[in-house]
This record gives structure tokens, sequence and C-alpha cells, in this order.
């Protein structure tokens, strides 16, 4: 009797373990995403695909995300504050920091008074790297004179303005913001590989990253797995429940 007791406490034991194991992977959703809640104080700046009138986004609280991430290409999107709206799909480059701090960084590139801040990196709290964005050539070449700072640009000709927003990871301009080139333009109008601006994270962060994304692993082997170890058990208890009789 005191077998069989036994044998009830772990079964039940093991069934716990299995559900705490199969509810872990959704319980972190905004790790994978990133998702950060941002309040802008005055009008803002900012690059990448969007829907009509958002290319400056006006004083208020806003929503960032990841929407996909490779190893060396990232895009972000931005959403109203209720999230019900994208107003912005921005293609990223990893740039790497030596101290990571608890909490978001925002960072800009300084423009003439009374012109809006425009956007330049992205810092998600307790991260060593960063999104910095990249800007249509044009305005790169303007932004890296008044600022005085190298600027990334592509000069793919990727449209600046969209009239559906772009939801999943596979749509045709995310797949062209994926591929298009990109290098940096310096103050004195020079082009100059992305090496020689950007330090990019190292490769097991960047690993690390992508396994943690959704869409770069299925949670089917790991379903698979527990179903496996639950028919196991089950013969288990089965076959001591015999013994004992």
């Amino acid at each position: 009797m005191k077998t069989m007791k036994r044998f009830k406490t772990a079964a039940t034991v093991f069934c716990a373990a299995l559900a705490i194991t199969a509810v872990a992977p959704g319980a972190k959703a905004d790790d994978w995403n990133k998702k950060t809640v941002v309040t802008f104080s005055g009008p803002v700046e900012i690059p990448g695909v969007h829907l009509t009138g958002w290319s400056v986004l006006p004083a208020g609280t806003y929503v960032f995300k990841l929407l996909s991430s490779q190893s060396d290409r990232h895009i972000v999107q931005i959403f109203t504050k209720d999230e019900k709206k994208i107003v912005a799909t921005i293609l990223a480059i990893p740039n790497y920091r030596l101290k990571a701090t608890d909490k978001t960084v925002i960072t800009f590139r300084e423009r003439p008074a009374g012109e809006p801040e425009a956007l330049r990196a992205w810092f998600y709290p307790g991260m060593n790297w960063g999104d910095e964005f990249v800007y249509p050539k044009a305005r790169a070449v303007e932004l890296s004179k008044t600022a005085n700072t190298p600027v990334l640009f592509t000069a793919a000709e990727i449209p600046v303005e969209v009239a559906e927003p772009i939801k999943t990871a596979d749509a045709p301009v995310v797949l062209q913001l994926q591929q298009a080139p990109i290098m940096a333009i310096q103050p004195t109008g020079e082009e100059v590989q992305l090496a020689e601006v950007v330090t990019a994270p190292p490769a097991q962060i960047q690993e690390a990253d992508r396994a943690a994304l959704p869409h770069t692993a299925s949670a089917l082997p790991l379903i698979g797995l527990l179903g496996l170890l639950a028919l196991f058990g089950s013969l288990a208890f089965r076959l001591a429940e015999r013994r004992v009789q």
C-alpha cells in the first residue's frame, strides 16, 4: 500500500512538471520580440517603411517590437500606444555596447534647433547589443553632415510609404529590407563599410537571440518529447502497480 502511494505521488509530480514545462515557452513573450513602451516628449523623425503621414512621430507613447532577427539584419516595428496600428517598419543593424543597463535606451542624432530629433538606436534592458537604424541614402547624407557622425544607409529603392501595414516577417517588403545592401556615410560624404562604424555583437549573443525567436524554433519537438515522457511514465506506473498486486 505504501508503495502504491509513493507511485501515485510520483505520478502527480511528473504531471505537474509536464504542465510547467509546456507553459514556460509562452510565459516570456516580450523577451523574444523585445516589446518596449516608449514615450517621446517631442516629435521624432524615423526611417524605414511606414504608413502615410508617419515619417515624423508626434510627441506621445509608442510600442517598439522586433519583427524578425537574423545574424546581421533586424526588422523593428513601431506601433501606436494601443498596438492597433503599425506606423513604421524599420531596417536595423545590431550594434554592440560595452555595458548593458536595466532600462530601455533610445538614442538620437543631433539636429538643428526647431527640427525633430532623428531616431538612431534602440537598446533593450539588460542587453549588450541594440538596433541601429538604417536611413535612405539621401537622408543619411543630410543627417551625417548636420550631426557630424556616420549614419547607416541603404541605396536600395525601397518604398518609403505603404498603404497597408506589414504584419509578417515574410512580407515582400521585409524580404527586400533583409537583402538590401547597407553601408555608412561619413560627414565628409565618404561611403565606408559597416565594420568601420558598427561594433557587431559576439556570435554567441546573436545565436542565443535567434534561438529565442518563435519563427526560428518550433514547439512541436518539445510537445512530442513531453508526450513520450508521459507515455513511458504511464507504462512504468502500470508495471509497478502489477508488481505490487
